[in-house]
């Protein structure tokens, strides 16, 4: 009997086309995502590759922080929970098991953005600058 070991690997690339210069994606932050705040099909997408289990949160997406939990979850303007302040845009696809509430993620928290680009979509106008927010230019 011979023992034959088998191998496969697979290269994902992140759809960046939202992200409109280097600038600032050498300095990005780690953070923690609420998955059950974002939507499937929009922000989320699951595998369906059926050797590799691990779902996504695909990058570009607008992110605040949750005041209460210190999560982050999808930028909303109307929001009350402290995601109607906008963080910045997760920098790099985030891969999350089957099942998960919580994904660690990169956010790009300064730097330019195409609008047009972002997924789910954001309006410039919708961003009020604070202190606390992103510092992010929007083209």
């Amino acid at each position: 009997m011979s023992i034959q070991p088998i191998s496969r690997s697979a290269t994902y690339t992140a759809n960046r086309d939202w992200l409109a210069s280097l600038h600032g994606t050498d300095q990005t932050e780690t953070i923690t995502l609420d998955l059950p705040k974002f939507t499937a099909g929009t922000h989320l997408f699951a595998s369906t590759d059926t050797t590799q289990p691990y779902s996504r949160v695909v990058s570009g997406i607008p992110v605040g922080r949750i005041t209460a939990s210190g999560l982050y979850g999808p930028f909303d303007k109307a929001a009350t929970d402290g995601r109607q302040v906008l963080a910045g845009h997760v920098f790099a696809e985030a891969y999350y098991a089957p099942g998960a509430v919580k994904c660690p993620a990169a956010l790009l928290w300064h730097g330019v953005v195409k609008a047009s680009k972002v997924p789910g979509g954001i309006s410039p106008a919708d961003v009020v600058i604070s202190s606390t927010s992103a510092q992010i230019r929007y083209v």
